[in-house]
């Protein structure tokens, strides 16, 4: 008699039951995982570099660490020199209160920007202090340092 049978003939043949080994085809994502982590490493340390674009030794501080309340505040920086940059444009003295008040006029809010001012560790305190005495004469009253945490 032929026909289908609805069974299986005689004992099942598996791997937990003796017999044969058959391969399982899968995907082995170990070696994309140390990838994937590499360069989640990479991208964690060189991230912070990349906040500023005038190289400066900022000096250390046990200060708590700034809230941005504003979307986007003005930074200042000041060189070992004493050269003065607004973000990474390098501006003459005379001309940043002109440059910052243009700045402030060109704006759609009407609430005093917020200016962080990040200066070299090795610049004389007084030249760091003047440009301070600069902005707040001018009435720029929301300036503050910045420093690296330590």
């Amino acid at each position: 008699m032929s026909g289908i049978t609805g069974g299986m003939r005689g004992r099942a043949r598996g791997r937990r039951t003796g017999g044969r080994f058959r391969p399982i085809a899968e995907m082995n994502v170990i070696p994309m995982n140390d990838v994937m982590l590499v360069l989640l490493v990479v991208f964690m340390v060189s991230a912070p570099l990349m906040t500023s674009g005038v190289p400066i030794d900022l000096p250390d501080s046990k200060a708590k660490s700034i809230t941005t309340e504003d979307n986007k505040p003005i930074e200042l920086t000041m060189d070992k020199d004493g050269n003065v940059y607004l973000s990474e444009t390098q501006v003459k003295r005379g001309a940043l209160i002109t440059i910052l008040k243009a700045t402030l006029e060109s704006s759609s809010s009407s609430e005093q920007p917020r200016i962080y001012v990040r200066a070299d560790q090795s610049l004389d305190y007084g030249k760091v202090m003047g440009l301070l005495g600069e902005l707040n004469a001018a009435g720029f009253n929301k300036v503050a340092l910045i420093t690296k945490q330590k």
